[in-house]
């Protein structure tokens, strides 16, 4: 018999853990091949582990499958050396699978993601959308989705093993980064849950393992375009090897004393990718993102923390390069 679908979105408020864990479980049954999908990074494979877990012994298979390559050299170290199973979206028939989850993501944060109906939808960044599937939690609050999971999994008296807690802990200092992004008292309580069970030495090595020697010459690049306007730093890379460089030098770049704002962009592939970074105070990088290049690519994030991916067809720049100039007239035009 059928399970009724209820068309829902909501943040899990005035629910407890244990009637979020029933709703969840109710979806599923014991002849479902179940297909949990993740735009991979530590805190989506964490969770992705965490659903497989939940789910063992409740429906036939759990396969773990993404769309994007997975190219960071921490998220590669995490991956194989946590024995992670995974599948590339695109290897897998989707329309084979009984029931599809999104964990840590939402369908309108990737193309890819729109064309499939998810049965389940459990995330943490801020609601994108209204959305009909069986069971919805979205808890933008939250500083990781991972903290979400490990309320599922101790509702379900579930006590994760090393591996599954080591990529938990790992997730959670991921996505606050340490804590010093945006989190609450249950990304605090999960942590600590998981600080005697995680293998921190693991942890320690997934930390170290970031760049390639042969990306150093970025730096280079970045800091031979970097320009600075009123507290904001600029810089376009051109084309890159990864967009995760991208990010590293965002990052770098906004431990950088009196700056506001970061913007870094490149080119990978066919896209231009943007990465946004600033302290969240009265400000939102996901906001701003999204008033940029909502409108012709995929954008958004957080208050402090933002990417947009955008095809540079899209851009109308005609002969025209883009240029860190660019980059600087735009973030400018839309800044309040």
């Amino acid at each position: 018999m059928a399970k009724k679908v209820n068309k829902c979105c909501h943040n899990g408020a005035g629910k407890s853990a244990k009637e979020r864990l029933k709703r969840f479980w109710d979806v599923f049954d014991k002849e479902d091949d179940v297909l949990v999908c993740i735009n991979a990074d530590p805190d989506a494979l964490a969770c992705a582990l965490a659903i497989k877990r939940l789910l063992r012994y409740r429906v036939k298979q759990v396969i773990i499958a993404h769309p994007n390559e997975i190219h960071r050299l921490n998220n590669v170290a995490m991956v194989e050396r946590l024995k992670i199973p995974l599948e590339r979206l695109g290897n897998v028939k989707v329309q084979d699978y009984t029931k599809k989850i999104l964990v840590d993501s939402q369908p309108t944060h990737l193309p890819v993601f729109e064309r499939i109906a998810f049965d389940a939808i459990i995330d943490h960044h801020p609601v994108s959308g209204a959305y009909e599937a069986a069971f919805v939690d979205i808890r933008p609050q939250y500083g990781a989705c991972s903290t979400m999971l490990i309320e599922y999994l101790r509702a379900a008296n579930m006590k994760p093993s090393v591996a599954l807690a080591t990529a938990l802990f790992y997730a959670i200092k991921v996505d606050t980064q340490d804590f010093s992004k945006h989190s609450v008292l249950a990304d605090g309580i999960s942590f600590r849950y998981l600080f005697n069970i995680a293998n921190r030495n693991l942890v320690k090595k997934f930390e170290l393992t970031d760049m390639r020697r042969s990306e150093l010459k970025y730096f280079n690049v970045a800091l031979s375009e970097l320009t600075y306007s009123k507290g904001r730093f600029y810089t376009h890379l051109g084309k890159v090897r990864s967009p995760d460089i991208l990010v590293n030098i965002a990052d770098f770049l906004n431990h950088v004393d009196k700056i506001d704002w970061v913007f870094v962009s490149g080119v990978h592939g066919e896209k231009l990718v943007v990465i946004f970074r600033c302290d969240g105070y009265r400000k939102s990088a996901g906001k701003l993102a999204a008033r940029i290049f909502g409108e012709v690519g995929s954008a958004g994030g957080h208050k402090e923390a933002a990417r947009a991916e955008v095809p540079i067809k899209n851009l109308s720049l005609g002969d025209k390069e883009f240029t860190t100039q660019t980059l600087k007239r735009l973030a400018t035009r839309h800044m309040k």
